[in-house]
């Protein structure tokens, strides 16, 4: 399974807790002003390549803690990016997800499940510049939260993560 991807990042501090194996994928439909991956945008750029090369990259590296999906919006490309997820979670990695739409947008699209229910948690919502800030953990503007996906499954609402 191949997945279109803008470039990866093996051992980033910033995209989630511990050492975090952090994919870009390439494509979003968001196109929020201010965003920092704005060369992520574009459908047919970056690369394609290989999913189950990506995993054993991160099977190589005994000192990751997760695997980070970012963008452009990984949800545009759910079939691998859930490869990848099931994947890092077999190495026993935990695997955060970033999108620019709402828990309860992809709650209202069936498509997206198969890929929330193998991440552990969200970080939902789009940029928003007007809301931006270098304080919130993981975050880049305020409106963004991080939410435990199980817990928020079984609950059927938001169950968020609390980092203080």
């Amino acid at each position: 399974m191949e997945i279109r991807i803008a470039g990866t990042v093996e051992e980033s501090i910033v995209d989630g807790p511990g050492f975090r194996f952090t994919v870009f994928t390439q494509g979003c439909p968001h196109h929020c002003p201010g965003c920092h991956n704005p060369q992520t945008h574009d459908f047919a750029g970056g690369r394609l390549v290989d999913c189950q090369a990506l995993l054993d990259k991160m099977g190589e590296d005994p000192l990751l803690d997760g695997l980070t999906l970012s963008g452009g919006e990984p949800f545009a490309q759910c079939g691998p990016c859930a490869f990848l997820a099931k994947g890092a979670k077999a190495l026993g990695l935990n695997v955060w997800v970033y999108s620019g739409y709402t828990f309860e947008q992809i709650l209202a699209d069936p498509q997206k499940m198969e890929l929330l229910q193998a991440c552990d948690v969200l970080v939902d919502g789009p940029f928003l510049l007007a809301q931006r800030t270098l304080e919130a953990r993981f975050r880049g503007s305020r409106n963004q939260r991080l939410i435990q996906i199980a817990p928020s499954l079984a609950a059927g609402r938001p169950v968020l993560l609390d980092l203080t």
